[in-house]
């Protein structure tokens, strides 16, 4: 009965990772009709590109068994990022941002190449397990808890503008849905940072309800945010989610990637 349970928060937390993972696909669809990346970051999605990268490998049989649920959807999650910095890699709006880009991505291809070689050739059983899992928790938890600043933003401004209840309900769900996985597993690696997403997505939803009634007010406060904190923070994952409507570059994106991973 336990790995019934297990399954189907697992499958859940699957179904609500890819639509925080195809979120972002506005912004992309802007992007590519506009030719340009205008003043949006790229750093969430290497972010969380690398996030999946690390989940994905902590999730196989031969690191870490019974977890082929936390590879399948991160796996997927991979690909869909990897489609994400392509099309910034390709439409960036000056030769400076695409070579930040570049060098972000390389930054991630290296990281995941160590973890993956040394967990591969250096280590075995538990000790394998055991760094897998380190990385993916700390990345983990940092694209969590990238949410903080837009949160600050609502506290400060008093407005949910910036924080769509959808997003944050998914966010809040996801991280429950793993949380409760990694609990029937015994697994800390995955009960530990979706334990933290939980708390930060009940906290963005304590957040809504309080400042529901108040969306016109946030426009002076998100002017005062750097473009990568308010991409950031709402963009998601394990996450982690970027959307964004018309009406402006990184100052208006309204969604984000939290990345439902795990």
């Amino acid at each position: 009965m336990e790995d019934v349970a297990k399954f189907l928060f697992g499958i859940s937390g699957n179904v609500i990772a890819l639509f925080l993972f195809l979120s972002p696909v506005p912004t992309f669809w802007r992007i590519i009709r506009n030719k340009s990346t205008e003043e949006f970051s790229g750093v969430p999605y290497n972010m969380t590109l690398l996030n999946c990268l690390l989940s994905a490998w902590y999730g196989l049989p031969f690191v870490s068994p019974n977890n082929v649920l936390v590879s399948t959807i991160n796996g997927v999650g991979a690909a869909i990022e990897t489609v994400y910095v392509v099309i910034f890699l390709v439409f960036a709006s000056n030769k400076k941002a695409r070579l930040r880009m570049l060098g972000l991505a390389s930054a991630v291809a290296t990281v995941f190449a160590v973890v993956a070689l040394v967990s591969m050739l250096a280590l075995h059983g538990p000790a394998r397990k055991l760094l897998a899992g380190l990385a993916m928790t700390v990345f983990s938890i940092c694209m969590y808890a990238s949410p903080l600043s837009i949160m600050r933003m609502v506290i400060k401004t008093k407005s949910v503008e910036y924080m769509p209840f959808l997003l944050s309900l998914a966010v809040f769900l996801c991280g429950t849905s793993w949380f409760i996985y990694g609990l029937l597993g015994h697994d800390l690696f995955v009960t530990i940072p979706n334990g933290c997403g939980s708390v930060l997505g009940a906290a963005q939803l304590i957040l809504y309800a309080i400042y529901r009634n108040n969306k016109g007010n946030a426009a002076a406060g998100a002017g005062k945010l750097q473009g990568d904190d308010v991409e950031m923070s709402v963009d998601g994952r394990n996450g982690k989610v970027a959307d964004s409507d018309d009406r402006g570059a990184a100052g208006s994106t309204k969604t984000g990637k939290m990345v439902g991973q795990v």
